[in-house]
Formats: structure tokens, sequence, C-alpha cells
């Protein structure tokens, strides 16, 4: 016999496959037909009507639509360009809904334990939405509250996405999708638990303390729980906002951005995997604060040891160096031709690390970091029988690609070279392991699925 709990659940999980399904039975039959009974293709018309479908939905599946968007190959072209155009901001709950909410987090009297708590959201997205208050001892809070239900709205989302990728695999099999899939449910499933995220919260203001120009909220724990993380307010403009700053304050913006995504990685193994604009803001000084802890992924020593020794390989042109570093990381039956088209994606994302210069970090035109080289290597890899990149994989390339774009909004022209070196000096994979298990272990970061 199920629980109430459980059949809540699970009447949510129904409701949420028959919204979902409706929204994309129409693609998926079209595309059925295109395919088995010879119809003629219209790519174009079906990413629109999927961006209209996912667009129309609050919850997961714009997110991950969002995420889908910066993997490179995970989705034809077509599809990437017009899912890129959702929206991350989504209509708020309102004021009666989030007075029932608040209750059932911080109990009845949860409105006594704020000197302020505005009823308007400050910002409203895929899985929750933000509000400002004041703490009864004055200092400004923002209180991020996730919308019911959203368990139920994760799990039938991810099953209409592995529909999804298994007709875009009989499509296109130059990217096989089973590992991406798997990286991005695991990641999803994680960014519903806030005290995870708080536990995350306290990780990165430990690993970036000191870092000088970047800033990390405070939890409130005592006005948290696990659909509900209350932390410090950090006053910031977007980040876009700074576009036609001048040419220091721009560049400065991007070293600060460089460090705080870097510096986790190569001295802890810590990936922040969501590099979304709205994740982050700036002073007017080019200050930078880091506002969400969802999407983060720790990594193996081994596997950042891959990506230093792929760095050196490439760098030094040496084929079977190359190879061992993909190895490391999980790919397999790599034929030389394979790795050939592998290293030319390779020479693109490290080149801006591997020139001693200063300089843009993309110097062609255009503001998609990588598309045209994305789109040549997956044609490669569609002619040599495909690819299956590992899960690590995935979050490692949608954050140099995510990261890279935000470089390109920017225009910041920095000696990449120096930045990098810097941060890999004296790398050890022994040294990282015990760094990375103290800090985790400090910050009370749960293992990860």
């Amino acid at each position: 016999m199920t629980s109430p709990t459980e059949r809540d659940r699970l009447s949510g999980r129904v409701k949420r496959y028959a919204k979902v399904g409706a929204s994309l039975g129409t693609v998926g039959a079209r595309m059925a037909g295109q395919r088995y009974l010879g119809l003629p293709k219209d790519s174009d018309k079906n990413a629109a009507d999927l961006k209209r479908a996912l667009g129309g939905l609050k919850g997961p599946l714009m997110k991950v639509a969002q995420l889908m968007a910066t993997v490179p190959d995970a989705l034809p072209e077509e599809y990437v360009r017009e899912l890129s155009t959702l929206q991350s901001q989504a209509p708020p709950m309102g004021y009666a809904f989030v007075k029932r909410r608040m209750a059932a987090e911080l109990g009845a009297d949860w409105r006594e334990r704020f000197r302020t708590f505005e009823p308007d959201a400050a910002a409203a997205a895929s899985l929750g939405q933000v509000h400002r208050a004041v703490a009864m001892d004055g200092a400004h809070l923002a209180c991020k509250l996730q919308y019911p239900d959203m368990a139920s709205a994760v799990e039938a989302d991810l099953a209409q996405l592995r529909l999804i990728f298994g007709l875009y695999r009989r499509y296109d099999p130059a990217v096989d999708t089973r590992h991406i899939l798997e990286e991005i449910g695991a990641r999803l499933r994680e960014e519903l638990d806030y005290a995870r995220e708080a536990a995350h919260m306290r990780l990165y203001a430990a690993m970036l303390k000191g870092v000088k120009g970047v800033r990390v909220p405070s939890v409130v724990s005592d006005l948290s729980t696990a659909r509900l993380i209350t932390m410090t307010w950090l006053d910031g403009a977007p980040l876009l906002s700074f576009k036609d700053a001048p040419q220091g304050l721009r560049n400065r913006l991007a070293e600060h951005l460089f460090h705080a995504w870097y510096v986790p990685l190569y001295r802890y193994g810590v990936l922040h995997g969501d590099p979304h604009l709205g994740n982050y803001s700036a002073t007017p000084e080019g200050g930078l604060n880091l506002l969400d802890f969802g999407c983060i992924r720790v990594f193996p020593p081994r596997f950042v040891g891959g990506v230093i020794a792929l760095y050196r390989a490439i760098a030094a042109d040496d084929h079977d160096a190359t190879v061992g570093a993909y190895e490391s990381w999980g790919f397999t039956n790599l034929s030389r031709p394979m790795v050939d088209a592998l290293n030319r994606w390779a020479r693109y994302l490290y080149g801006p690390l591997i020139e001693d210069r200063v300089r843009p970090i993309d110097q062609g035109e255009g503001t998609r970091f990588g598309a045209t080289v994305a789109a040549e290597v997956h044609s490669e890899l569609k002619r040599l029988g495909g690819v299956r990149p590992p899960r690590e994989f995935v979050l490692m390339d949608r954050s140099a690609i995510g990261l890279g774009s935000v470089f390109m909004h920017l225009k910041a022209e920095l000696n990449w070279h120096r930045l990098f070196e810097a941060l890999i000096e004296g790398f050890e994979e022994a040294e990282m392991l015990r760094r990375q298990t103290r800090a985790l272990e400090a910050a009370g970061v749960p293992p990860a699925a």
C-alpha cells in the first residue's frame, strides 16, 4: 500500500507525463513519420515546435533544454539555435502559494522569523523563485523557495527527454547521448536538494577564500531546509550590463570569472557545471558575485589530470599522449581518424591557453563560442561511426563552452596561458585528493549520484 505522500508524487508524475507528452507528442510523431515513412524532413520546423512546447512549461524540462543548448553535439544545430533563446525567467508563484510553501518549510509562524519578507519574487526560474527578506538582526537575505512537486516533474521530464534523445540517435549517430542523459539526470536530481546546495555554498566559500574579487553568499542555516535555502543577499548588476564598460573593467570581470570557475577545479577537482548568466552578478568595481550552487560536479583527480595531460599533449603535438589522455577519461576504440577529429575540438578549446600572449578567447566572429568548429567535428565523427563521450566529459565541455561565450560577450582580452599555467603549476593527483577530501568533509557535501 502506498502512503499519501507517495500517492501524491505518483499523481503529480502522471499529470506531468500527460502535460509534457501532449506538448511533445506532435513533434515526436512527425519525427517518427519522417524516419519510418520516408516523409521529407523539416528539422527547422521540428526545432521551432519543440521550443514552443518546452518554453510553455515551468520546471526542469526548460532547464534541461537550456543546458542541452550548450552541450556540444547533444542536439542538432537547428535545435540548439531555437532552444538557446528560451528565457530563464518563469512566471512566479503568487503570494498565497508562497505563504503555504513557506509554512510547509519553516512552520506556521514563519513570518515572525523575518523583519520583512517581500511578497513579490525578485527572480523566478525553472525550479524555484527568490524573495528578498530582512532578518531579525537586520541582515539582507535572499530566500530561494522551490516550486511544489518538483521531484515528480524531474522524473517525468527526464523520461520524455529520453524519448527525444532516442529519436535523435536514430537520425544522427555521431554522438551517443546515453551518458549525457545519465549525467544530466544525476545533476538535476541533486539540484532539488537545497541542503546539498547549502553545503556546496559553504564549499565554494572555503575554496575561493583569498581569491580577490569573488564573493559567495553565506547560508543562514536556521532558515533553510531541503526545499528552502536562505542566504545573504549580494548586490550586483547583470554581467551583460558591462558589455560596453571600459576594457580594463571587462578584463577584470573576466579574470574573476576565470578564477571563480577554475580555481575549484584545478585545486580541488570541483566544477560548477552551469555557467548561466543568471548565476552571477557584478559590482560597479568589477567584483563578481556567485549566486547559484545547484549544479556542482566533483571529479576524481585522475580526470583533472587527464585535462592537464591533454593540454600538454596538444601543445606538444604529441599524438600518443593525446590518446592516453582520452583513454584516461574513458574514451574507447579510438582510431587514428577519430583521435584527429577529437583533437581538432581540443585544439580549439585549448588554443587560447597555449598562446602566451594577450588575446580574446575566440578570434572568430559571432557570440556562440565554438559553434562552427563543433559542427565540423560533429560531421567528421558521424562519418567515422560516432563516439560515446564519458559522463564526466559532459559538464566539463558545457562549462568551457558557457564561459567562453561569456568571455566573448565581454570582449575580454587576457593572457589566458599565464592564468592557466598559474593554476596547474605543481599539480599532483595525490595532493588534490587529500585537499578535495578535507574540503568536502568540512562543508558537509554528501556523496554524488
